[in-house]
Formats: C-alpha cells, structure tokens, sequence
C-alpha cells in the first residue's frame, strides 16, 4: 500500500525531530536569537554565519521541545543555507503565511517545508511551528542592520 503525500510528511517530520542534521552550535556567529514558547514549554536558539557579505554560510540551532517544533527548526536550516538574507525573510514570511492558512506556497523551497502545511488546522501547534522562523527573522534583521549600518 502506498504512503498517502500526508504520511510522508509527517515521516519527515519525525525523522528530522529524532535526528536534526543542524543541531549544534557555531564555533563563529554573525547573528543569533531566541525564542520562547512559555504555554508549552518550546525553546530555539538559532545561530547563523554569513561569512563574506550577506549570505548565510552556516547555521545551527538548539531546541528543547515537541517534534513539530524540533524538525522545523531543522528544516530552516536547509532553507537558509546559501541564501541571501533578503531572500530569506520573504520565506519566513511565506512560511508563516502557510502556517496560519495551511497555502503551500509554489516555490521550490517549500518542498519539504509542505509538511507543515497541516499545522494551521491545530491552532494550538501553530507556534510550535513558527518558533525558530520567527527568532530567525530577528537574527537576520540585527545581523541586516549590522552590515548596512
């Protein structure tokens, strides 16, 4: 019997929960932040290094919480990747839409982060979800305004 598309995701989901492949920390950070889920306990620290001008080189999170919370910081990690930093935050916008109206967005980066397009049905687990994007977007305006003055 086949996997339906929902099947898979929630297998990626807890693949990248059980074994993230950036959870770490930086030995260099040009931008870090926090974040905080005080209702269900969920707490992120995300790290980037952009290297030479703003493109992120690495990245490396630790997180204390639920599955959707873990794996999400993950997959971050595999959006921001050799990215420009404007590049990102429209992602984290688009990601966070996605989370609120469960539209998957048609960009290829929204691949594998379609998994957590059936969050938005659990309004509870929407900050679960968005946690380290939103403390992302904080890391990547300070490390903005860092470079540019």
């Amino acid at each position: 019997m086949e996997d339906t598309v929902e099947d898979l995701y929630q297998q990626l989901i807890m693949e990248r929960a059980r074994a993230p492949h950036y959870a770490g920390r930086l030995v260099r950070i040009d931008g870090e932040a926090e974040g905080d889920n005080p209702m269900c306990g969920d707490q992120v620290h995300v790290m980037f290094a952009s290297g030479d001008g703003d493109v992120v080189q690495e990245f490396a999170h630790q997180t204390r919480g639920c599955a959707i919370c873990i794996a999400s910081a993950d997959l971050l990690g595999d959006v921001v990747l050799g990215r420009h930093l404007d590049e990102i935050t429209s992602t984290v916008d688009a990601f966070e839409e996605m989370i609120r109206t469960g539209t998957r967005p048609t960009r290829s980066e929204f691949d594998k982060l379609a998994a957590f397009a059936g969050v938005h049905a659990y309004r509870s687990r929407r900050r679960c979800a968005t946690l380290a994007w939103q403390a992302a977007r904080s890391a990547i305006i300070r490390m903005m305004e860092a470079h540019h003055g």
